[in-house]
This record gives C-alpha cells, structure tokens and sequence, in this order.
C-alpha cells in the first residue's frame, strides 16, 4: 500500500500538481463554463438579440433567436471562445511553463470533450446543433473542434514535458471540478 501511494506522490509531483493546482481546479472549471457561455451571449447580443446568461446556458430572453442566422452565429460562440481560451492559455504556457495556465487549457480541452462524450451523446452539443444549421454531417464541426483543441493540448504537453500519465492526473482533477460545477447547476435550476 506504502508503494502505491509512494508512487502517486512521485507522480502528482512530476505533474506539477499540489494542493494549490487541486483548489484552483473548481474555480477554473466555473470560469471555463461561463466563459463558454458568454461566447453564445456575445455573439447573440453582437448581433441584435436581447441574451440571458446562465453558468450552463445563454439564450435570448424571448426564448427565440431573432434569426436563424443569429442562432448559427450564437451556436458558434461558445466553442469558439473555448478554443480561443485553450490557445490563449497555450501561448502562456509556452511562454512561461505555467502549471495553472497549463490548467486553464487543459480544462478548456476537457470541457468539450466531456460534453461531447457525455452530454447527450453528442446530438445535444454545440457542434452538432452547428453542422445541422448548415447542413452537414453532426461529425465534421465536431471533429474539427476536437481536433483544434486536441492539437492545443498537445502542443501544452510538449511545452511542459508532460506524458500520458500527466495528463491522466489532469483528467481525474477536472472530472472532479466537472462535477462539482454540475452539482452546483443542478442545486441552482
């Protein structure tokens, strides 16, 4: 038992992560959330619709887009500022070896790929509401995004001379901070 636990904190160590990188976990999660979502109200109130935002939605007050046009565009904002905040936080990693921006990319990453994976198998999520609006196979927006963001994790990986087993102990931090910012959505609904 003395191993196992030897070899976690020689592991969680290499990771470069402590108990500061675990508390800032739950926070980052909440930011990444509503940053997301202020994507879709950004893009909705730009183009002329009056938006609400919530910790997991942004929709117009009305309950309607003004314009299918204005619903594509609002759709688009969300993985869009997800994939601006996982590359702004690359280059700060890149530029600085960051353990916390490292996590803020990292969780950017994870954000879309468990709400792609776990949110409504897939056909509820942004990328597929975004390739029907245009007409095209649920796959294709969903792939290039995950591909975006797959190449951005790489890349913080490679700047932080991370391995597989650190991105593990990066996957256990943010289902855990996923969780908590579900659990706390479901207590305020």
């Amino acid at each position: 038992m003395n191993t196992v636990i030897n070899r976690i904190r020689v592991d969680l160590k290499e990771s470069q992560i402590n108990i500061y990188v675990f508390l800032v976990f739950i926070p980052i999660a909440f930011l990444s959330y509503l940053f997301h979502e202020f994507g879709h109200w950004t893009f909705g109130e730009i183009l002329g619709d009056d938006m609400v935002l919530s910790l997991n939605n942004a929709a117009p007050k009305s309950g309607v887009f003004s314009s299918s046009r204005v619903a594509l565009w609002s759709a688009i904002g969300g993985p869009a500022f997800t994939i601006l905040q996982a590359f702004v936080f690359f280059i700060i990693v890149k530029m600085t070896k960051s353990v916390y921006a490292f996590s803020f990319a990292f969780f950017a990453v994870f954000l879309r790929f468990y709400s792609i994976l776990f949110g409504g198998l897939i056909s509820l999520q942004d990328e597929v509401r975004i390739a029907s609006m245009l007409g095209i196979n649920k796959y294709i927006i969903t792939g290039i995004v995950l591909l975006l963001l797959t190449l951005i994790l790489w890349r913080c990986n490679k700047a932080m001379k991370f391995s597989f087993k650190n991105v593990g102990y990066y996957t256990v931090l943010s289902v855990i901070a996923i969780l908590v910012v579900i659990g706390t959505n479901a207590l305020v609904m």
